[in-house]
C-alpha cells in the first residue's frame, strides 16, 4: 500500500517541540499514573501499586485481556467481551477495519474535513471516496439530505465522526438512525469513530448511543485517548460483531499483534473509574467555556466562532488578512502556542480550538495569541475584506 502524506501529523510532529500552550489540544488533558491510582480508595492504591511494579514485561494476551475486554463490552448493549478487540489507539482500529472490510472500487463515504486517516487509508485501497461536507456553509453541522445524495448501491462504508473532529458537529440518535438505515438499504456497513463518547457538553443533553447498538451493520471504534485524557496508553477498541472482530485480530498479527500489558492494566482501571474521570472532564470544559467566551468577548472584532454541539473541539474563525499555517507558525516559534490551521482541514483563516486542556494553559494561550494578534496589527497586517 502506498499512502499519501498525513499532513497534520508532520506538521504536529514538527511544532510540538517548541510549544508549551496548547490552545488547539484535541482531548482532555492527560493523566498521570499517580492520578489514576487517586482515584482509588487509599486502602487499594498499596495493592495496585504493587500489581504495576510486579507485572510481567512480556506479551500481553493478543485480544486485550478478558477483564478489560469485559469491562469495554459492558459499555454497549448486548455485547460480550468476544465482540471487542482491543488495539493500539483507535488509529489501529481503523486502519483495520478498513483492510479488512474494502476492496478497490468500493465506495466509501467519509466527513469532510476529518481526521485524515478516515480518508487516506480507504483511498489507498483504491476505494472511491466521496465526502460529505461538514463546512461553513452547513454551519460546520451534519446535512442528512446530502448524505442521501452520497449514497450509491457501490457503496460499501459510510464513516462518521460524531462529535466531530475539528468541527464539534454531532450526530443524534435519531440521526445515526437515519445514517444506518441508508447504509442498510445498499448492503453497507457503518463505521462511527466515537474518540468523543461520553463527553457532554453543558446544556446540551445526553450524547447518542454508539453505532454498535443500533445492529450488526454498526462497527464503533473507541479510545481512552481523547475522552479519559490517557493517550499515552495507546489504547483503543472495535466493538463489532464476531466474524469482524476475529478477522480484524487476524490482520493485526501482522501490525502489533498484542496491547501493551501495563497499558491494559491502566485502561482496565480508568474503566472502572470512568464517572469520575468525567466528572474531572465536565469541570474542566465548563471553566475552559468561560475562559474562551470572555476572551472572545474582549477579541469580538478579529475572532468568531461557532460553538460544539459535543467534544471538545471547534474552529476559531479570524478576521486578519494572513494564511492559517503561517499564523499558526508565527504562534509558536515566536509565541510558544500550539494552534492548529485550519488548512490542514482545508479550510483558510480558521484555527482548531480545543476545550480539554489545563484551564491555566488555555487561559495563558489565549492571550498569547492576543498578542500574536496585536502584533500582526501593529506591523501592518491587514484585516480581511468583507463581502
Amino acid at each position: 500500500m502506498k499512502i499519501e502524506p498525513f499532513a497534520l501529523e508532520r506538521w504536529m510532529s514538527g511544532i510540538e517541540t517548541l510549544v508549551h500552550y496548547n490552545i488547539s489540544a484535541g482531548g482532555m488533558s492527560p493523566l498521570s499514573v499517580h492520578d489514576l491510582l487517586a482515584l482509588e480508595p487509599a486502602e487499594k492504591r498499596e495493592k495496585l501499586l504493587n500489581d504495576l511494579l510486579h507485572a510481567s514485561l512480556g506479551y500481553s494476551e493478543a485480544r486485550g485481556s478478558l477483564e478489560l475486554r469485559s469491562a469495554i463490552a459492558a459499555t454497549y448493549r448486548n455485547c460480550g467481551p468476544e465482540n471487542i478487540l482491543v488495539t493500539t489507539g483507535a488509529i489501529e482500529a481503523n486502519f483495520l477495519i478498513f483492510n479488512v472490510l474494502l476492496e478497490a472500487g468500493d465506495g466509501v463515504i467519509t466527513p469532510y474535513p476529518s481526521y485524515q486517516q478516515l480518508a487516506s487509508v480507504p483511498r489507498a485501497i483504491g476505494c472511491d471516496v466521496a465526502y460529505w461536507n461538514i463546512t461553513p456553509q452547513t454551519n460546520f453541522r451534519y446535512n442528512l439530505a446530502e448524505l442521501e445524495q452520497l449514497v450509491t448501491p457501490k457503496t460499501r462504508l459510510i464513516v462518521i465522526n460524531t462529535p466531530h473532529n475539528p468541527t464539534g458537529a454531532t450526530l443524534n440518535a435519531e440521526e445515526l438512525r437515519h445514517v444506518y438505515a441508508l447504509a442498510e438499504s445498499v448492503g453497507a456497513k457503518v463505521l462511527s469513530d466515537e474518540a468523543y463518547r461520553w463527553i457532554a457538553l453543558p446544556d446540551n443533553g445526553n450524547a447518542a448511543p454508539p453505532i454498535f447498538d443500533f445492529g450488526p451493520a454498526g462497527i464503533s471504534v473507541g479510545t481512552l485517548s481523547k475522552a479519559l485524557g490517557l493517550p499515552g496508553l495507546r489504547i483503543g477498541w472495535i466493538a463489532a460483531p464476531v466474524e469482524l472482530i476475529q478477522a480484524c485480530w487476524g490482520m493485526r498479527d501482522y501490525i502489533s499483534l498484542c496491547p501493551s500489558g501495563l497499558s491494559d492494566m491502566l485502561a482496565t482501571l480508568a474503566l472502572s473509574n470512568r464517572a469520575k474521570l468525567m466528572e474531572r472532564n465536565q469541570a474542566i470544559i465548563r471553566q475552559n467555556l468561560t475562559i474562551v467566551q470572555n476572551w472572545l468577548e474582549a477579541q469580538s472584532a478579529i475572532f468568531t466562532w461557532e460553538p460544539p454541539q459535543g467534544g471538545v473541539l471547534s474552529l476559531l474563525r479570524y478576521q486578519l488578512d494572513i494564511p492559517s499555517l503561517d499564523l499558526a507558525d508565527k504562534l509558536a516559534r515566536e509565541f510558544e502556542v500550539m494552534g492548529v490551521p485550519g488548512a490542514k482541514f482545508g479550510f483558510e483563516h480558521f484555527l482548531r480550538l480545543g476545550l480539554g486542556q489545563d484551564p491555566q494553559n488555555l487561559a495563558e494561550g489565549l492571550a498569547r495569541t492576543s498578542n500574536c494578534i496585536r502584533a500582526l496589527r501593529e506591523a501592518g497586517t491587514p484585516l480581511l475584506a468583507t463581502e
